[in-house]
């Protein structure tokens, strides 16, 4: 299967636009990028997308809680999800990988090399799930 489709959801707007550029512009995917996890919960049956890109820290909805509520969802339950947060202590990161995470990227991220990390952790998850 290829990674062509990525749902992310970012409270934050300039976070959220740079999100955008950099995994349609370096990374040529399609992404439909959302305010909120209540958005992203409403809008994931529609999308249908390949990989999930979450944002740890929001309001309303966290990261973690909006896992939970995609994971009801039968059409994305199974979708590979990567957090993106700037915490990234090494308990903290077995806490979201427990939760369902096939990965978790650190904020700040560098908008060139986004693209390649989210990439290298689809890999890494589709080979797993291969052997």
């Amino acid at each position: 299967m290829e990674l062509s489709s990525i749902l992310c959801v970012e409270d934050e707007d300039d976070i959220r636009e740079i999100l955008v550029l950099a995994l349609e512009s370096v990374g040529g995917f399609t992404v439909h990028a959302y305010a909120s996890g209540r958005e992203a919960v409403e809008r994931a049956a529609a999308v249908r997308p390949d990989l999930i890109l979450l944002d740890v820290m929001m309001p309303e909805m966290s990261g973690p809680l909006t896992l939970d509520a995609l994971q009801q969802i039968p059409e994305v339950a199974g979708t590979p999800v990567i957090f993106l947060t700037a915490k990234t202590q090494a308990s903290e990161v077995e806490q979201f990988k427990a939760l369902g995470a096939i990965d978790v990227l650190t904020k700040p991220f560098s908008p060139m090399t986004l693209s390649d990390e989210i990439v290298a952790a689809w890999q890494r998850h589709q080979n797993s799930q291969a052997s």
